[in-house]
């Protein structure tokens, strides 16, 4: 069922709130750096920051994409790059500790604020199975028909 308005679907909202806590923590790490500048930074805490950001954001859009489609290949491919981002920020905060951060309460906040979004990110998908898991598995929208 897709949503008229992103704004009212829970999972979309938990994802923008992890994207605005990463952005905070992001900046933080980089000691207030510019934010769009951290990949020409030599430093591995910026690179790491970073990522964290760019996934972030990846989230919500991964979101938008598969509310916005009617295939369910498209929004199974969405859920599982979802499940990657996801991953990947738990790494960087493995990279960040590793690196030598301080301040973990942090890290901490960000690693609560993934494992509720986790929960509601499994409710979600497991509703966008629901409509339209035909044996076709996506290859008729692959191939055109």
């Amino acid at each position: 069922m897709p949503y008229k308005n992103l704004r009212t679907l829970p999972v979309y909202r938990k994802a923008m709130e992890l994207c605005t806590m990463s952005r905070e923590i992001a900046s933080f790490v980089s000691h207030n750096k510019d934010l769009l500048k951290l990949y020409q930074s030599n430093s591995l805490r910026d690179h790491i920051a970073d990522s964290l950001l760019t996934d972030a954001i990846l989230i919500p859009q991964q979101i938008a994409r598969a509310e916005s489609s009617e295939s369910y290949a498209v929004r199974m491919k969405s859920a599982s790059f979802i499940n990657i981002m996801i991953r990947n920020i738990i790494s960087y905060f493995n990279g960040l500790e590793n690196d030598g951060l301080k301040e973990k309460e942090y890290v901490d906040l960000l690693r609560k604020e993934i494992h509720i979004f986790r929960r509601s990110f499994k409710k979600w998908r497991k509703s966008i199975g629901k409509n339209g898991g035909g044996s076709n598995w996506g290859f008729n929208d692959y191939l055109g028909y």
